[in-house]
C-alpha cells in the first residue's frame, strides 16, 4: 500500500461516510455564499528558483504542481471577502497592486476586501531574474498576474449559500530556529525558543454540507528541502510547495470536491525540523512530504475538536505605516485586518514577520479568535520584534529601530478599534 493510499484511507476513516463535512459537529447555519478556486501556476519554463541564493542553476522540472488559489466570501449585505493564497516565495507589492487594480475595476472588489498571502516555498520560481533569465521570468510575471485574477473570478462566480466555521488545532514539526552563539544568534534549532504550534482552520460547507474549502494556517518557513537530491549525488533542484504544499495535496486527494488553501503564519524565525537531510535515510522531499500529512492530519483533526460556527458580516480595512531603519531608507508597510462575524478578527502582517507578533497579538486582541498571518500583500525581507531588534542575527538584518513592533501593533489595534463593532470580551 503506497503512503497516499494509507494517509487517504485514514482520512477515510476519520471524515463521516461519503465524505459529505469534515465537521458534523458544527451545525453552523447558511449565513454566507462562499466560492473557491484553483489554478495552476507552475512554471512551463525552467526558471531560476526562489530562496536560496547559493543556487546555481534554474530548475530542472517539477516534483509537484504549484497554485494560486481562492475563497470567496459573501455576507448576507453582499458584502465580499477574497482570500487569495499562492505556492510562491512572497507577493511583491507590484503584484498585489497589479492584482487588486484588476479586482476592484472588472469586480469592483475594494482593495481593502483582498487578502494575498504566500506560503513561502524556497522551491517556487524566482521574480528577480538573474542575466539571461530575463525574457522568461517577464513572461511568468505575466502568466502569474492572469491566473490569480483567475483564479479570483473564478472563485467569486461559483458563489453559493454556505456555511463557515472556525476551529484550530496543534502540529509540532515547526521549531525556533535563533541559537545564541558568541554574542549573537545564529540559525540553529532551539527548543527552548518562541513557538506557535496553532493550527487555524475555516472551513466552508455548502447547503448538501459538502467540504468545498478549507483554509488553515501554520507558523514555519517552507524550507524542509532545497534540492530533492542528498551529497554526494550533485543537487536536483525541481519545482514544489514545500510541506504547505504536499499538506494541500494531502487534504485535496482525501476531499477531492475541496480547495484546500494554505495561509502562512508569522513563520520568519521558524523552520521545519529535521530537514535538508537530517533525517538518515530520507530524502528532503519525504521529509517535506511528511512534514505536510503532519500538518494535513492537525488540520482534520482539529475540525472533529469542535468547530466554532461564524456568523454575521465581513469587515476589512487596510492601511500603510511607514517603518524607520537605523542607517537605511525607510519603507512602507501594510497593515490589513478582516472581521468574520462576530467572533473571528484575521491579521494579515506584510513580510517575515517573527512569531513574537502572532503570540502578542493572540494574546491582547479582545476578539474570541484571532489569526495572525505573515507573508501577506507585500515583502520587504524580514521584520524582527523589539527582542529579535536587540539580540541581533539574521532575523534582524533589516537593522529596524526598536519601535518597529510597537508601530506594527499599535497599528494593528486601532484598525481593530476603527471597524463599525469592536468586539467585547475574548
Amino acid at each position: 500500500m503506497t503512503r497516499c493510499m494509507s494517509f487517504c484511507l485514514l482520512l477515510a476513516i476519520i471524515a463521516p461516510a461519503g465524505g459529505q463535512t469534515v465537521d458534523e459537529t458544527a451545525k453552523t447555519p447558511l449565513g454566507w455564499k462562499a466560492g473557491a478556486a484553483s489554478v495552476v501556476i507552475t512554471p512551463q519554463e525552467n526558471l531560476w528558483m526562489a530562496g536560496y541564493s547559493a543556487r546555481k542553476k534554474p530548475a530542472e522540472g517539477a516534483a509537484q504542481d504549484l497554485f494560486a488559489k481562492a475563497l470567496a466570501l459573501e455576507d448576507e449585505a453582499g458584502q465580499r471577502l477574497v482570500i487569495v493564497t499562492m505556492d510562491f516565495i512572497a507577493v511583491r507589492r507590484s503584484l498585489r497592486d497589479a492584482v487588486a487594480a484588476r479586482c476592484l475595476a472588472d469586480r469592483q472588489l475594494p482593495p481593502e476586501r483582498l487578502m494575498m498571502n504566500a506560503s513561502h516555498t524556497h522551491c517556487g520560481p524566482e521574480l528577480s531574474a538573474p542575466p539571461g533569465f530575463e525574457e522568461q521570468t517577464k513572461r511568468y510575471y505575466k502568466i502569474l498576474e492572469d491566473s490569480i485574477v483567475l483564479a479570483v473570478n473564478k472563485a467569486l462566480d461559483r458563489l453559493e449559500p454556505a456555511a463557515v466555521s472556525y476551529s484550530h488545532g496543534r502540529c509540532g514539526f515547526a521549531m525556533n530556529r535563533r541559537w545564541p552563539s558568541e554574542g549573537t544568534y545564529r540559525n540553529h534549532p532551539n527548543s527552548d525558543g518562541p513557538i506557535d504550534h496553532d493550527v487555524p482552520v475555516l472551513c466552508v460547507h455548502n447547503a448538501d454540507k459538502k467540504l468545498v474549502a478549507m483554509a488553515f494556517g501554520y507558523a514555519c518557513h517552507n524550507t524542509t528541502l532545497s534540492s530533492v537530491t542528498l551529497p554526494p549525488e550533485p543537487p536536483k533542484y525541481m519545482f514544489n510547495g514545500d510541506y504547505a504544499g504536499f499538506a494541500q495535496q494531502a487534504l485535496q486527494q482525501a476531499f477531492p470536491d475541496a480547495v484546500a488553501l494554505f495561509v502562512m503564519g508569522c513563520g520568519g524565525d521558524q523552520n521545519p525540523y529535521p530537514r535538508n537531510g537530517e533525517m538518515p535515510g530520507k530524502l528532503p522531499l519525504e521529509m517535506a512530504e511528511h512534514h505536510g500529512k503532519s500538518l494535513a492530519y492537525s488540520a482534520v483533526a482539529a475540525t472533529l475538536a469542535g468547530a466554532r460556527p461564524i456568523t454575521g458580516t465581513i469587515q476589512a480595512t487596510i492601511a500603510e505605516i511607514v517603518l524607520d531603519r537605523e542607517g537605511r531608507p525607510s519603507h512602507p508597510y501594510l497593515i490589513q485586518v478582516i472581521r468574520l462575524g462576530d467572533s473571528l478578527t484575521l491579521v494579515a502582517l506584510g513580510s517575515e514577520t517573527v512569531v513574537d507578533y502572532s503570540l502578542r497579538l493572540k494574546s491582547e486582541l479582545k476578539s474570541p479568535v484571532v489569526w495572525v498571518a505573515g507573508y501577506s500583500n507585500e515583502m520587504n525581507g524580514y521584520i524582527p520584534s523589539r527582542r529579535v531588534a536587540i539580540e541581533g542575527g539574521y532575523e534582524a538584518q533589516g537593522h529596524y529601530k526598536l519601535d518597529v513592533e510597537e508601530r506594527i501593533v499599535g497599528k494593528v489595534h486601532e484598525l481593530v478599534g476603527n471597524l463599525d463593532k469592536p468586539l467585547e470580551g475574548k
